[in-house]
C-alpha cells in the first residue's frame, strides 16, 4: 500500500509537469470596472458630467466591448443603486493598443422641483457602466452640485471698443442671499476656446478688457457666479446661464496721447547751426514714434522728419540765421493713427 501511494503522488506530479491543467477557473463576467473619476459642473440649470471610460474588467482583463453608461441622479449622497436612470451615454469605442481611454460626457437639466432657496441644498450624481449584456459592476464615485436656484444672467449686456479697451456694461443682477460676482468670457472669431476676459465683484456694472488684440473680432458674454460658503468647507461656486454673445471688431482708430513738454534749444557757435528738440516720452503701449512739425512766423506748420522719429528727441539742421522757428510734435501708433500736435516751442537762430 505504501509503495502504491507514492506511485500515485509521483504520477500526479508527472502529469502536472507535463502541462495537465489544474482546477479550472470560472468564466469571466466581463464587467467593466466602476468609473472613479466622475466630475460635475453646474451652469444655470444644467449639469455637465465627464468621466473616463474603463478599460479593464473586474477580473483585471482588458475590456473587449462596452455597453452604454447610465446616468444616475439622487437627492441623497447615499446612492447604492441607479434606480431609474435620468439619461444614458452611448457605448464608447474600446481603445486600441497604446490609445488613451475614451472620454465621455453627458449634460443633464435639473428639474425645477429639485431646486431650492436653501444654500445647503445639493443634488448627487453617479454613473454606471454596463457591459454588452447590460450588466454593471456598480456605481462610480458620487459627485454633488448645488441645488440652489440660479440667478438670471446679467441683463442689457453690452460691449464697446474704446481707446482704453473693450468696455463691457450690464444691469445689476438681483441674486439670492449667496455672495456673487460677475465673470466675462471672450472668444476670438474662428476659435472654439473661451478665455476669462475679467471678473467684477457683485454690485459692479462695468468691466474693461485690456488684454485683447486690435484688428480682431471677438464675442463677449457674461455670467453671474454664485458663491456658497459653508463653515469648515471650501467655497462652492457655479455659474448662471450666459448672456447672449455680443460681437465686436476691435478696430483701432484711436490715436496715442498728444506729446507734451516740447523744448527747443539752439546750438551752433563755431559750427553749423542747429536746433535740438526734446519732449516727454509718450507711454502708449502701441506707440511707433513721433512726427516733428515746424513753421515760421505767419507760416503753416510742415512735417520735417523723413521717417518716423523713434526717440523723444530731434535735431533740426536746416535752419537759417536770423529766423525764428516754431516746433510741435505728434505721436503715431503702429497702425498709423496720429495724435494731435503738442503745444509749440520756439527758438531764434542768431
Amino acid at each position: 500500500m505504501r509503495h502504491s501511494g507514492w506511485l500515485c503522488i509521483a504520477t500526479l506530479a508527472g502529469l502536472t509537469a507535463c502541462g495537465v491543467p489544474g482546477i479550472p477557473k470560472p468564466p469571466s463576467l466581463n464587467l467593466p470596472q466602476p468609473v472613479t473619476d466622475l466630475r460635475a459642473v453646474r451652469k444655470g440649470d444644467r449639469v455637465f458630467l465627464a468621466w473616463t471610460a474603463p478599460t479593464r474588467t473586474t477580473d483585471s482583463l482588458t475590456v473587449r466591448k462596452l455597453g452604454p453608461t447610465q446616468v444616475c441622479r439622487s437627492t441623497s449622497a447615499a446612492m447604492t443603486g441607479c434606480g431609474t436612470p435620468v439619461g444614458e451615454a452611448a457605448a464608447p469605442e474600446v481603445p486600441k493598443k497604446d490609445e488613451a481611454a475614451a472620454k465621455q460626457s453627458y449634460a443633464d437639466t435639473l428639474p425645477t422641483k429639485l431646486l431650492s432657496e436653501s444654500l445647503s441644498a445639493e443634488v448627487f450624481y453617479a454613473v454606471s457602466v454596463l457591459n454588452e449584456n447590460g450588466r454593471s459592476a456598480g456605481l462610480s464615485n458620487v459627485v454633488a452640485v448645488p441645488a440652489v436656484v440660479a440667478p438670471a444672467p446679467p441683463s442689457d449686456f453690452q460691449a464697446q471698443v474704446t481707446a482704453d479697451g473693450v468696455v463691457m456694461s450690464w444691469k445689476e443682477t438681483h441674486a439670492a442671499e449667496a455672495k456673487h460676482f460677475y465673470r466675462v468670457y471672450r472668444r476670438a472669431e474662428g476659435t472654439t476656446a473661451d478665455v476669462v476676459a475679467g471678473e467684477a465683484p457683485g454690485g459692479s456694472v462695468q468691466l474693461v478688457d485690456h488684454n485683447f488684440e486690435w484688428e480682431k473680432t471677438y464675442a463677449y458674454r457674461a455670467t453671474v457666479v454664485t458663491v456658497i460658503h459653508a463653515e469648515g468647507k471650501p467655497d462652492v461656486t457655479f455659474e448662471s446661464a450666459d448672456t447672449p454673445a455680443v460681437k465686436v471688431f476691435a478696430h483701432d482708430v484711436f490715436p496715442p496721447a498728444v506729446p507734451s513738454g516740447v523744448q527747443a534749444v539752439f546750438s551752433g557757435v563755431g559750427q553749423q547751426p542747429f536746433i535740438d528738440l526734446i519732449w516727454a516720452p509718450d507711454t502708449d503701449a502701441d506707440l511707433a514714434g513721433y512726427n516733428v512739425y515746424r513753421r515760421e512766423e505767419d507760416g503753416a506748420a510742415r512735417k520735417i522728419n523723413s521717417g518716423i522719429v523713434t526717440a523723444p528727441a530731434f535735431r533740426d539742421t536746416k535752419v537759417v540765421s536770423g529766423h525764428t522757428y516754431f516746433y510741435s510734435v505728434s505721436a503715431v501708433d503702429v497702425r498709423g493713427n496720429e495724435s494731435g500736435r503738442s503745444g509749440e516751442a520756439s527758438e531764434v537762430v542768431p
